[in-house]
């Protein structure tokens, strides 16, 4: 038995310190969910999050993650059925599974485990969730046995998930615009090569769209810069309404913005960008209760076929200066329209500015 606790020991420090060294979200519920559960020869291992504010999905979003397709991680924007569990205890629970309130955190088992440890993760007084080990052998897991190892790993993985929060949060900071709350230059170049990569890869299609808006500079001079800022904030949140979650928009600079669309053909992206420049058009900036404004935006389009050969480097280069050339026509063509890089013919539009 001695030896036993000396192997689960040292297994234990070596994931411990794998979760330690992590900052990624996605690899620490990676070590939580697969290799704890590898590594203690348990039947199931789920991880429960408190995600009150949508904002770990967002961060595992940006990874490219579809929670829905991983069902050994259960995100929770409410808190009450964890509650239920712990009752505000906030100490392991240990003993027979109980099918009423614990079977949503066991659906990755087609049969029900016979002894469920779980695991309350807390931090600073505040449950944010909970480590879930279910066995089939009814005495893995017996109510009242010591629990001291099972509340030191809780509490390691706790702060493990806050500091790796915290450095999530930390690099949004550095790779977001502050005025407009998008995706900065810098997020943008690294996404570019990496979308450029997955074109070879998935054999799929790549769309770059440059948005420019038409006579920005007159609002600067005739309404403020402070009008201008909330024009800016406006059209990046109307651009973005018209987007799906796995398009990157950036601001490119000044009253720029920059939005790639992966596997979207120049279509569908000309669909999207009709649309983008429709609703704009249209919309009313309210400045004050007496003034209101409107402006219009210049879409250039190009996309990055799906046999596309070449150097990454090159081919994002092509992208972009092909989306350039094309705003820059429609700038030249009298603005409020998207034209296709490569095609001399704008998309309709409903009037210029």
């Amino acid at each position: 038995q001695a030896r036993k606790n000396e192997e689960k020991m040292r297994r234990f420090n070596e994931l411990e310190l794998k979760l330690i060294s992590t900052n990624a979200i996605p690899e620490l519920v990676q070590i939580v969910i697969f290799q704890y559960r590898l590594a203690f020869d348990l039947d199931s291992v789920t991880l429960s999050l408190l995600d009150h504010e949508y904002e770990i999905s967002r961060m595992l979003s940006d990874y490219g993650i579809d929670t829905e397709k991983m069902p050994e991680l259960i995100i929770e924007a409410d808190s009450r059925r964890l509650f239920d569990i712990y009752h505000m205890g906030f100490t392991p629970v240990l003993g027979p599974f109980h099918a009423k309130s614990q079977d949503y955190l066991f659906q990755t088992m087609t049969t029900p485990p016979q002894s469920v440890a779980l695991l309350p993760l807390v931090r600073q007084g505040r449950l944010i969730g909970s480590m879930n080990l279910g066995s089939l052998k009814a005495d893995r897991f017996i109510d009242g046995a010591g629990t001291d190892f099972l509340q030191r790993l809780a509490a390691v993985i706790a702060i493990c998930l806050e500091n790796t929060a915290n450095h999530e949060r930390l690099k949004q900071v550095g790779l977001t615009d502050p005025l407009t709350r998008v995706n900065n230059r810098r997020f943008f170049d690294q996404r570019l090569s990496e979308e450029v990569a997955a074109v070879a890869r998935h054999r799929q299609p790549l769309s770059a769209m440059f948005l420019d808006i038409d006579h920005f500079k007159r609002i600067n001079d005739t309404l403020g810069h402070q009008v201008g800022d909330q024009v800016l904030r406006e059209v990046a949140m109307l651009i973005n309404s018209q987007l799906r979650s796995s398009d990157i928009l950036s601001r490119y600079g000044g009253e720029e913005f920059v939005a790639l669309l992966p596997n979207t053909d120049q279509h569908n992206a000309a669909d999207i960008a009709e649309r983008i420049r429709a609703i704009i058009a249209d919309y009313v900036f309210h400045i004050t209760d007496e003034t209101s404004a409107q402006v219009t935006i210049s879409i250039g389009l190009s996309t990055l076929a799906d046999i596309a050969t070449g150097d990454n480097i090159t081919l994002a280069e092509s992208l972009l200066a092909s989306a350039d050339q094309a705003v820059y026509r429609a700038k030249e063509n009298g603005r409020n329209r998207v034209v296709l890089a490569d095609d001399a013919q704008a998309t309709p539009q409903s009037g210029t500015l």
